[in-house]
């Protein structure tokens, strides 16, 4: 395998720099070389296996799940990572009590942490991480009954590198005081309009954000690559969305939105570095989300097709009173095993 070099800025932690050279192993943060180790992969192809001997001092599960998730974004195709059964039993002990990996059936075996398990750490994605869940209490709105919502946070929510891309991804809340501007050439763009349906003045769309802004089940945001916003998704809970009433929804299912407002950011590539980083958005954002669930136009084949390489499959077509739907619906466990990011 050719040297591989990673370097991430964690949003709730430090900078990472991590190393594969030769089947070794080498991570700093923030400068500092905290963890080493031994890389085995199959001869030929893209690894499957990382065989890792890490000192038990650096078993706090911030630390573990950075080394890890800088492994999995630096290792193309790696799906997992095995921890050397001979290894500290500290260690082993930490990666099972905090959730990185299922204990093993054999005591003393190795021990497995999955990419989907690791994948679903808020707190090394989630710029603004919530330290609790938001409690359940049920609310009425326009006749719903729902759990009430958290506000939504102002500024950069979500960051993730694209190595394939050499681009950080960013979503963060709208901002009408900066953003009225592109939000309004966006939706006075052709292709966007003929979608969204929602041509119209500088005030009509000041007025269109300021209500969705004042909307407790909508969350406005910018997708970002490198700090540049190139599209414009309005995230929702589902249960007291228009969507309800056509499938069986649950408390907590979340929905989205999409439109690239930038024709350079377009393409199967571009879309293959957002729609995962929604979906993954979303699933974290609440542990208690068990779906994200998308209602494209029923025609739009392009982004049908762009969802089912998500994970999302087509539940069913179906009549909203301005259009004919796509239900489109992505599991937890599906999104986590194998589509996750």
């Amino acid at each position: 395998m050719n040297p591989i070099s990673f370097s991430h800025v964690f949003p709730a932690g430090p900078r990472i720099d991590l190393r594969v050279e030769a089947g070794v192993v080498r991570v700093r943060f923030d400068g500092e070389p905290v963890l080493s180790g031994r890389l085995q992969t199959p001869e030929g192809g893209v690894p499957a296996l990382a065989c890792l001997d890490w000192p038990e001092t650096q078993a706090e599960p911030f630390w573990l799940g950075a080394a890890l998730a800088g492994l999995f974004e630096a290792v193309p195709g790696l799906d997992r990572v095995e921890w050397a059964a001979d290894g500290p039993p500290a260690l082993a002990e930490a990666l099972c009590r905090h959730g990185f990996a299922p204990r093993p059936a054999t005591p003393g075996a190795a021990i497995a942490c999955p990419r989907g398990w690791v994948r679903q750490r808020a707190e090394l994605w989630l710029a603004q991480p919530r330290e609790t869940v938001f409690p359940l209490r049920y609310a009425m709105s326009e006749g719903k009954r729902h759990p009430l919502r958290p506000p939504i946070q102002p500024g950069e929510v979500y960051r993730r590198p694209i190595p394939a891309l050499g681009s950080l991804l960013s979503l963060r809340t709208l901002d009408p005081e900066r953003d009225l501007d592109i939000f309004h050439r966006w939706m006075n763009t052709p292709r966007v309009s003929h979608f969204w349906e929602l041509e119209g003045s500088l005030e009509d769309h000041r007025r269109y954000l300021d209500k969705v802004l004042a909307d407790a089940h909508l969350h406005p945001v910018l997708g970002c690559f490198d700090g540049e916003p190139f599209g414009y998704f309005e995230l929702y809970w589902a249960k007291e969305d228009r969507i309800a009433p056509y499938y069986n929804v649950d408390d907590y299912d979340r929905g989205l939105h999409m439109l690239v407002g930038e024709e350079r950011f377009r393409g199967p590539h571009r879309v293959a570095a957002w729609l995962p980083s929604l979906a993954h958005y979303l699933f974290l954002d609440d542990p208690r989300t068990r779906t994200v669930v998308a209602e494209p136009r029923a025609d739009n084949a392009k982004m049908i097709g762009y969802m089912q390489k998500a994970g999302f499959h087509k539940a069913k077509e179906f009549d909203f009173p301005h259009k004919r739907a796509a239900l489109m619906v992505l599991p937890r466990e599906v999104f986590f095993d194998p589509f996750c990011p």
